[in-house]
């Protein structure tokens, strides 16, 4: 096995209710055992078959937290510590982490969906983007962190995103320009 390398990837579905993880090894042969292992946020360790060679999706069902045969629901957001092996076990292995975000995501867009973009009032207009920009950009960092391993900060930037988004909503921006009327003009 002097030539096995390997490497999944976490492709998005854009689906709040899957997770994609396809397959980047190569194989000099064919293996025995691949197994997939994952730390899902708030209920623990899952070990699975892993289809190599192929695209796999994960799902509420697929992973223990709702029975087969229950209506699919969506996967938690947080930090997911993933290993991928092959027998014999744990010589051959890679480690990921990873942040998933998608249902603050999606939240995010929502947002973003209800901002009316052809509105009179620009100051208001630009502030509303001002923050929204801001939201992304923490959701963009809590990513970077959890790619780097740096979860805490990774679990830190993902609830300020979530903090300003929810504000951002519950308020309806509830600005009047001033902020991006005295730091951007």
């Amino acid at each position: 096995m002097a030539d096995l390398k390997l490497d999944i990837l976490v492709i998005p579905t854009y689906n709040v209710k899957t997770l994609g993880i396809a397959d980047a090894s190569t194989y000099p042969s064919t293996v025995t055992a691949p197994t997939i292992e994952m730390n899902v946020p708030g209920f623990g360790d899952v070990s699975l078959p892993f289809n190599i060679n192929d695209f796999n999706i994960y799902t509420s069902q697929s992973l223990g937290i709702t029975a087969v045969g229950e209506p699919l629901i969506a996967l938690p957001d947080g930090v997911y510590y993933i290993k991928y092996s092959v027998t014999p076990a744990y010589q051959n292995y890679v480690e990921k982490t990873i942040i998933r975000v998608d249902k603050l995501q999606e939240k995010f867009d929502s947002a973003f969906m209800k901002l009316d973009m052809m509105e009179c009032d620009a100051a208001i207009k630009k502030q509303q983007k001002v923050d929204l920009n801001s939201i992304y950009y923490f959701i963009q960092g809590a990513i970077a962190a959890a790619n780097n391993c740096a979860v805490a900060t990774s679990n830190k930037l993902y609830a300020q995103a979530n903090r300003m988004l929810d504000n951002f909503i519950r308020n309806n921006c509830n600005c009047y320009g001033n902020n991006y009327i005295n730091n951007f003009n």
